[in-house]
Formats: structure tokens, sequence, C-alpha cells
């Protein structure tokens, strides 16, 4: 039976840094030190699909600069950087410690890609890597966590080469847009490289605006695709970001909150047409969509709660109260009120938008 390891979990506000909030998620099966980051820049880069290429990175960086001078407080400092291409391209964790004045001794890159058959992961392949090994390595990787199954390939590869050059790793400073499944994988994971390195201090992991879920069937709408699209229900998300999404309605149905980070840095036009395709899909399937039903699903709780309920739900019994209470009326009157949305409107009102900007990458 899995353990659910945010069963008890409590979010505490640790500060604000770089008008970046950081949390601390605090629970009774952790051995690892687990963070949310929320700012303005990852706020719009996860509610809106149409922030891409090189906008998607610049949004992630003053929350990165943040997580890093709380792990280095002061000048100095020195790391390896392990790039799990291409979604690790993402992530600007190489600048981030360049600002911080955290030197980078060496970047490892691993080339590890989802082998899809009809919407459908049926593998992995490692097909490049460049690794150089040394001792009391700290290690920092940057990249999107759902299942889990990359970063574990990828990560006991690393470990193994390590282990049979002599050399060692100390600790993992990793920065994700993830999902549930990567406490109980890095919690795993700790386990497993202190078997082979017994000074290995842990993971410190960043989630930038919250700790998602990933849907495990199509969900209300019917087309979200399972194991790869990312959800709220039985996550701990940031209250900033659920602040920012209910005033933008459209945001909460979108199809997850990140898309495909590799295509939407590299490949734009075929992110696009993944964003697109879904709200065709929203359009033409309107009609047989419960509006109650999928506002349900994506603000993560089946019915309106208490305020006590709902704090308890969001892991957020800890937090400072400023603000919460009124979160909790605009979701609550959402879910109440969602029963008059029109979603064949909305999603028409997106298909415009999107084939707008479309036209500007075909």
């Amino acid at each position: 039976m899995a353990i659910d390891y945010l069963q008890g979990a409590r979010l505490q506000f640790v500060g604000l840094h770089y008008e970046t909030s950081l949390y601390e998620l605090h629970g009774p099966q952790f051995t690892n030190r687990y963070y949310i980051l929320s700012g303005a820049g990852t706020r719009q880069l996860m509610a809106f699909p149409e922030v891409v290429g090189f906008d998607s990175y610049q949004a992630m960086l003053p929350a990165t600069v943040a997580a890093l001078r709380l792990l280095f407080p002061g000048a100095g400092g020195d790391v390896d950087i392990l790039t799990i291409l291409r979604g690790g391209l993402n992530y600007p964790v190489e600048e981030a410690c360049a600002r911080n004045g955290i030197r980078v001794r060496d970047i490892h890159f691993v080339s590890c890609e989802r082998i899809i058959e009809n919407h459908i992961i049926t593998g992995l392949d490692i097909k490049y890597e460049k690794i150089r090994v040394s001792k009391d390595r700290v290690l920092v990787i940057g990249d999107i966590i759902a299942t889990g199954d990359t970063l574990r390939l990828c990560l006991s590869q690393v470990v193994d080469r390590f282990r049979r050059r002599g050399g060692s790793i100390r600790k993992i400073i990793f920065f994700t847009i993830g999902g549930t499944r990567a406490i109980g994988l890095m919690e795993k994971m700790a386990d497993d490289i202190r078997a082979v390195f017994p000074e290995f201090e842990g993971f410190e992991c960043f989630f930038y605006e919250g700790i998602f879920t990933v849907y495990e069937n199509p969900g209300a709408s019917g087309i979200n695709v399972p194991d790869i699209d990312f959800g709220w229900k039985g996550g701990c998300i940031s209250p900033e970001f659920r602040h920012f999404v209910l005033g933008h309605p459209y945001s909460l149905l979108e199809k997850c909150i990140i898309y495909d980070g590799g295509a939407r840095r590299y490949e734009i036009p075929v992110h696009f047409h993944e964003a697109l395709e879904y709200w065709e899909g929203i359009w033409g399937r309107a009609a047989q969509i419960d509006p109650v039903a999928l506002v349900a699903e994506k603000l993560g709780y089946d019915h309106p709660l208490s305020y006590e309920e709902w704090l308890e739900v969001n892991h957020f019994q800890d937090l400072p109260e400023t603000g919460l209470l009124d979160l909790w009326n605009e979701e609550t009157a959402l879910l109440e009120n969602a029963a008059a949305l029109s979603l064949e409107a909305i999603a028409l009102q997106r298909i415009n938008a999107i084939n707008a900007i479309l036209k500007q990458y075909e």
C-alpha cells in the first residue's frame, strides 16, 4: 500500500525573498526537506500557456535565485549541475547560481526521453550522458516530475557512475514543477543513495507554486491524460497561486498547469497545438461535461467545505490568517456558481486566442 506522504503535513511560511514567498512543508514522515516557491513570474507561467520560449525560463529565475539564497545565505559555495535533457534546460539554475556567487564546478548531462504511443507513456530511453565524477558533490537539478520515472532512472544511473568511478554525492538540490509522487520517490531514493554514500545528507526540493498531483483517469472533462496532466486534488498549492488563478477563471480550467515543458520552450507550435487540442475537446464535449464536477475537480475538493475543513485539506492550518478567509470565500462562491458557467463559450474564447497566437509561429 502506497504511503500518503502529505497525510498530516502542514505548510509553514518561511519568508519573503526577492518578492518570492517561500514555504516549507513539514510532514511526520519526511526525511528530506520540501519547499514551495511562489512568485509573480511562476504564477504567470503556470496559469497561462501563452508564456513560452525564453520568457518561460525568465519567469522562474527570481524564485530560483531566492531559493538558492535561502540555502547559501552568504556569498560562495560550489555545486555541480545535472541537466536532464530536454526539460531540464528550462530551469535557470546556472544563472541563479551565478547571481548568488555560487561556483558551478561541473555540468553533467543525461538525455532521457519518454516513449509515448497513443498518449500513453510506454517506456523511457537514456540516449546520452556526460558525467564527470568527483567526491563530495552537491548536485543541483531542475526538471518536471510527474510520475517520477524519468528522475528515478536518471539518478540511478548517475549514482551508479559516481560509485563505480570512486566519487560521492553529499546532497541533491532539486527544482521542479512537480507532483506529490516526487516526495515518495525522493524519500526512497535518499535511503538508496545513503546505502551507497553514507554521508549523503538528502534532498532539498523546491516546488514552484505547489505540489501537484497527476490525473489517474481522463477526469471530469473526459480528455485529460493520465500520468501526464497535473491537477490540484490531493496536493498542496500555495495560497498565492490559488488566489491568482481565481482572478483568471479560465486558467483554472486549463488542461494542466504546465503542458509539456520541453515543447513550451523549444517547440512552441507543438505546445500551442496541444493547448488547442484540449480546448477544442472541451468545446466539442461541452454539452456532456458537468461544469460543477469540473470546477470541483480543479479546486481539489468535491463539495463546499467549512473554513476549518478547507484549511486542513490544503495544509494551511499553520499559515498566517491574512487573506485566507477571503480566498476560502472566493473558492466557495466559484463552486456554488459553477453550474452557470458556459464551457462552450469559455472554450471558444480560448480557441480563438490560441489560434491568433499560433499564427505567429507557423
